[in-house]
């Protein structure tokens, strides 16, 4: 079976709620819709936050996830019958912490993923910081990995989300500086060394940058916005070209997931305090479909150390 997803990218200045819900049933009135649709970082939480002091921006936008907002959304998801991350939302969490948070709901409306931002933009994002990496499976298509803006900037944050099976990494960004020029390439690096999928959405003008992207797992940009206009970048994230780029190599000739060799020591990483452990260095790689098989046309050269199978 074949892995296909057909993914929006909604590149757009900040909404509240009432429009964000009427364009969104907008753009998926065609047959063609996308199946999953993404918005950008703090999308709903972004309407006059530069006039708001810190607390008075959290007491209008913070709510627990399953507040009001939530089931909003939740309901809004489910009415449309599409996967939606509608970027990311101030979560007032049990701790009584206000993070950032990337969320995620199914078809039916299930609040499927929740990632809070780990790598803030300090000092000037003074929310709570997150503590764990978040993936999530789309069933008969594939596992996703969520990341939120400066995540990208750490590789740790990627490498990690790719070792737990992601095969797509989704950065929702809200860049108004000209630092996203800089993003981009990091985007592209982070997809290439670590062979998946990776789609990056910020927000449009006057609210963002804009400059969003969708990056296959060798590194081609697929999809662009070319600056910071309003638009939605429609692709076609096809799962089964992540194992065909691990088995079969980036542009034909690196393995970076399969450096070391039976027999190798772990490796330290006096930064980490701790180290590389080789038999455990491979992510989970879904098997390669016989019909990747059948399109790779690429040799496997005779010294290559494995398959690019799962440990």
């Amino acid at each position: 079976m074949s892995r296909y997803l057909r993914l929006a990218l909604v590149q757009t200045p900040a909404e509240s709620f009432e429009e964000f819900a009427a364009n969104l049933r907008l753009r998926t009135r065609s047959a063609n819709a996308a199946e999953l649709v993404v918005y950008p970082e703090l999308h709903l939480c972004s309407l006059d936050a530069e006039t708001m002091s810190d607390s008075a921006y959290e007491a209008a936008y913070a709510e627990p996830l399953d507040g009001p907002r939530g089931k909003a959304l939740s309901e809004l998801a489910r009415e449309l019958g599409i996967w939606l991350v509608p970027g990311s939302v101030l979560e007032r969490g049990d701790d009584g912490r206000v993070y950032n948070t990337a969320v995620v709901y199914d078809p039916g409306g299930e609040l499927v993923a929740a990632y809070r931002k780990i790598f803030t933009w300090r000092p000037y994002e003074t929310v709570a910081v997150g503590r764990s990496f978040v993936v999530f499976d789309m069933p008969r298509h594939g596992r996703v990995g969520l990341s939120v803006c400066y995540d990208s900037w750490y590789p740790e944050v990627t490498r990690h989300l790719a070792w737990m099976g992601a095969e797509l990494v989704i950065n929702v960004v809200q860049t108004t500086t000209t630092g996203r020029a800089q993003e981009i390439p990091v985007n592209q690096a982070n997809a290439i060394v670590n062979q998946v999928w990776v789609a990056s959405v910020n927000g449009a003008g006057p609210t963002a940058q804009g400059r969003s992207l969708l990056i296959d797992p060798e590194g081609h940009i697929q999809a662009a916005a070319s600056g910071m206009e309003d638009t939605v970048l429609l692709g076609v994230i096809d799962f089964d070209r992540v194992a065909a780029a691990r088995a079969h190599g980036t542009s034909g000739d690196s393995w970076p997931w399969d450096h070391f060799a039976d027999g190798d020591s772990p490796l330290p990483l006096p930064l980490y305090n701790g180290y590389i452990d080789p038999a455990t260095w491979r992510p989970e790689t879904p098997p390669l479909t016989p019909r990747a098989l059948r399109r790779s046309s690429a040799p496997l050269p005779d010294h290559r150390p494995g398959q690019g199978e799962a440990s």
